[in-house]
């Protein structure tokens, strides 16, 4: 690696979940980070780095907080951030920054303009409509045989997906979005798309706008509850690496990711971060769910910790516009989410939990979350502060013994508050 950047030394990660937590455990494991800063972070998260409690959305107090404190390198965690434009700003006065644009996040912050950038790069992808009133859907529908899937235009922090089993269910849905407004302007226009039968993959690479490096596959688990049954989440649950068909891989390499990095550069996004592809692996192939323009979350809670390298490295080549390549331990991991009841509608909040004191390079927490107890004493006790509160991970020589240390370490958790699927992993295993 010649004409290398400086590696940074003071860190700061924008965000306060179980994703942000990941990044800042791998920053800290780094051989030339002398400090890890998080903002706002968390109670959980400040077990690993020094938290801001300040509004990310008060621009020049994160400006003023970089400056403080000689952060010379920052990485943005959460979608919304990107939509409001943070990263313009930092780059604009001068700060190193692992994000895209403003202009690029629309890729993750629009369905439509999302979906509008995937035919004109000749991405394969369901047939689609533009909708925004019920009669439109109704109509639009005509086209398709259900199930429907009806996706909010704006950010929807994961439940703008309505898979919708027949036509009075998609008109409920329709009303909901359009006339109840319960996504707000998220929803004052949607996509109706033609249903996608398969399996899904998180396909994540690291991209500079015009070039591209590959990170391991992960498989996320969308449903609440076991056998892939109960409303889409977050995500409750991820494994990796996973390994598909070799065909199929160059297949995705060929007409997904290289024509989506190819029409980013034709139109000229300032693109230095993770572009998250998610596919729908159909009978005919590999279909274009939907781009996220940042780590998954919670795929970032099993990759980091497989790169056999330094991600404060990769993430200072990036910011600066360049790729290095990467290599990957030959390891499994896997991450078990431990929500609250109620999640994804009512999360419980406030209800009392006992962590296990005890962890390992091979079985421990990231705090999603959660917060300190507010009359607890000792150092395991905590509280449900979300919907996604804790984030169980293992790392194994195989797949089957990086899932069991998670769910070892999830079955040492108390609390009668909190659900976790059992499953996780087991299509895996089960080829």
């Amino acid at each position: 690696m010649s004409a290398s950047v400086d590696v940074a030394k003071h860190v700061l990660v924008i965000g306060q979940g179980g994703r942000e937590h990941a990044l800042v455990r791998a920053l800290r494991q780094s051989a030339t980070v002398q400090a890890v800063h998080a903002l706002p972070g968390s109670d959980g998260i400040a077990l690993d780095a020094k938290c801001h409690n300040i509004d990310w959305k008060n621009f020049d107090a994160v400006l003023g907080v970089i400056r403080e404190s000689s952060i010379d390198l920052v990485v943005i965690g959460p979608e919304i951030p990107l939509e409001a434009g943070l990263s313009d700003f930092l780059r604009a006065n001068n700060v190193q920054v692992v994000a895209p644009s403003r202009e690029a996040a629309r890729l993750e912050s629009s369905k439509i303009f999302s979906k509008e950038f995937m035919v004109e790069a000749g991405v394969p992808t369901a047939r689609h409509f533009v909708v925004s009133t019920v009669a439109e859907t109704l109509k639009a529908a005509k086209n398709f045989a259900p199930p429907f899937v009806l996706k909010a235009d704006g950010l929807a922090a994961g439940k703008g997906v309505f898979i919708c089993k027949s036509e009075a269910d998609l008109e409920k849905a329709a009303r909901d979005l359009f006339e109840s407004k319960i996504l707000g302007s998220a929803g004052s226009s949607a996509l109706l798309e033609e249903f996608s039968p398969g399996y899904e993959i998180s396909y994540l690479v690291l991209t500079n706008g015009s070039d591209s490096r590959p990170l391991i596959l992960a498989q996320d688990h969308k449903r609440l509850l076991d056998n892939d049954e109960g409303p889409n989440t977050g995500g409750m649950g991820v494994v990796a690496p996973i390994e598909i068909d070799a065909a199929l891989r160059a297949r995705i390499d060929s007409d997904v990711v290289e024509r989506s990095v190819r029409h980013l550069q034709k139109r000229g996004f300032m693109f230095r971060g993770v572009l998250f592809i998610g596919l729908m692996i159909t009978p005919e192939g590999p279909s274009v769910l939907e781009y996220n323009t940042r780590f998954g979350d919670p795929e970032t809670q099993v990759i980091l910790p497989l790169l056999d390298g330094d991600w404060a490295v990769v993430f200072s080549e990036l910011a600066a516009g360049r790729l290095i390549d990467l290599k990957w331990k030959p390891l499994s991991a896997a991450c078990v989410v431990l929500a609250a009841k109620g999640y994804p509608d009512t999360p419980v909040k406030g209800a009392a939990m006992t962590l296990p004191g005890e962890a390992s390079a091979s079985r421990y927490l990231l705090h999603a979350g959660s917060a300190r107890s507010a009359t607890g004493h000792r150092s395991t006790d905590w509280q449900t502060n979300g919907g996604r509160v804790l984030n169980a991970v293992g790392i194994g020589a195989s797949l089957r013994e990086a899932i069991d240390a998670a769910y070892e370490i999830a079955n040492e958790v108390k609390s009668d508050a909190l659900v976790l699927r059992s499953d996780i992993g087991r299509r895996q295993l089960e080829g």
